[in-house]
């Protein structure tokens, strides 16, 4: 599988590495070359300097043979908008784009761009918690 990674903080590196290791091959975009250090020393995919919303910096990640396209960098509009460029200019078919703003997290869902809300997921994480301590 071909995957462009948009971000390349703690969720991309690892997520990045760790596909990189099942043999896929992986292309990570982040606009600060100093973040690639958090890859596996072993990383063998790309890594390209760039603004992920930029067509061109997109096209050299390979992303018109890409399968998926994942936005994981710590700005939802970058996250959004690089998403939507995703899908509908190069025609991913499979973008998934991380929103930490729940109620933009079910506007982009509606829309057809599939959204990991962490803050959502948080929440119900601890409402989990608390129930299961309630439950004992």
């Amino acid at each position: 599988m071909k995957l462009v990674i948009l971000g390349c903080g703690r969720v991309g590196a690892t997520f990045a590495s760790q596909m990189d290791k099942a043999g896929h091959s992986v292309a990570v975009i982040d606009s600060n070359s100093d973040s690639f250090q958090r890859l596996d020393p072993h990383f063998q995919g790309d890594r390209l300097i760039g603004n992920g919303v930029d067509e061109d910096v997109l096209r050299r990640a390979g992303i018109e043979k890409a399968d998926a396209f994942i936005a994981v960098t710590n700005g939802d509009n970058r996250n959004i908008m690089a998403s939507q460029i995703a899908k509908e200019i190069f025609h991913v078919q499979r973008v998934v784009c991380r929103i930490y703003d729940p109620i933009r997290h079910s506007t982009y869902r509606d829309l057809g761009i599939e959204t990991i809300c962490p803050t959502i997921i948080g929440v119900d994480m601890l409402l989990n918690a608390l129930q299961s301590a309630k439950q004992k």
